[in-house]
């Protein structure tokens, strides 16, 4: 005759299957975000406080590690320049130093200059080095094209690794440009470590403030996409150079809504 089944040798169902999901669990396709979590008990689950962990030390290695220019530049003609902030501890302290170069690098970009450019680009690594490791390149690639459209004059790209926004103004100043475009590693959040910024400032001077700047944010594959990013970019330069402004006088809107050929055609006038 067969023994009765021991109920303490079942086989136990793995724990995920223990704990009901969150009613809303659905949207987390949707989202990067922490929403329906769940919990067992009254703690969250293991995999989500493991989870916050892993994130957690991601973005702090994106603030804190050294930009790996190969990764970042790869074949891409660059300028190194420096700011006045000597190592990360500093510039995570002094965000002013950030924003001035030092005396070396700016009679460097000066003896350079020649009759100046139209446009300055400044690369920083910001608060995220993973951001520009990861973005920098794709993203000049589609750019590299589309300037070419535009008819503008620009230097190559300068690297700052210890770099704020700000800093593209004396990059700037020191190139005679016209206008200033920063690309630069934003502060990481704990779903987004890569995400790169651009900063377009028009006329830029010494004591520019930020209002004077336009901003195109969360440039990764999970974010806005390199293309779209560049074609916001590009309306936005274009109508800057027409009108003579960028910041708040300056609306992504209205600078989209112009096709190619009509914003050329206004550049040109």
């Amino acid at each position: 005759m067969a023994c009765p089944r021991n109920p303490a040798h079942a086989p136990v169902p793995p724990a995920d299957d223990l704990v009901p999901e969150d009613f809303w669990a659905g949207l987390r396709s949707w989202t990067d975000a922490r929403i329906a979590l769940g919990r067992a008990g009254v703690s969250q689950r293991t995999r989500d406080v493991l989870a916050f962990q892993l994130d957690h030390a991601r973005a702090r290695d994106a603030v804190h590690q050294v930009l790996d220019r190969e990764a970042a530049f790869g074949e891409i003609e660059f300028l190194e320049v420096a700011s006045r902030a000597p190592d990360r501890t500093v510039f995570l302290q002094r965000p002013d130093l950030g924003r001035l170069l030092t005396p070396e690098s700016e009679a460097m970009l000066k003896a350079r200059a020649g009759d100046g450019v139209d446009v300055a680009f400044t690369v920083s690594a910001g608060l995220s080095s993973t951001a520009v490791e990861k973005n920098f390149q794709p993203f000049w690639r589609e750019l590299a094209l589309a300037l070419e459209s535009l008819g503008l004059s620009a230097a190559p790209p300068c690297y700052a690794e210890q770099g704020r926004v700000a800093l593209g103004d004396r990059v700037a100043l020191a190139l005679k440009a016209r206008m200033a475009v920063v690309l630069i590693g934003e502060r990481p959040g704990l779903s987004s470590p890569d995400s790169m910024g651009i900063y377009m400032t028009y006329a830029p001077k010494s004591a520019t403030t930020d209002e004077a700047r336009n901003c195109i944010s969360n440039i990764r594959p999970a974010g806005l996409r390199y293309a779209e990013a560049v074609r916001t970019l590009c309306a936005l330069m274009r109508e800057a150079f027409r009108r003579g402004v960028s910041g708040v006088d300056l609306k992504v809107d209205d600078a989209l809504a112009l096709g190619p050929g009509e914003a050329a055609g206004r550049l040109a006038e």
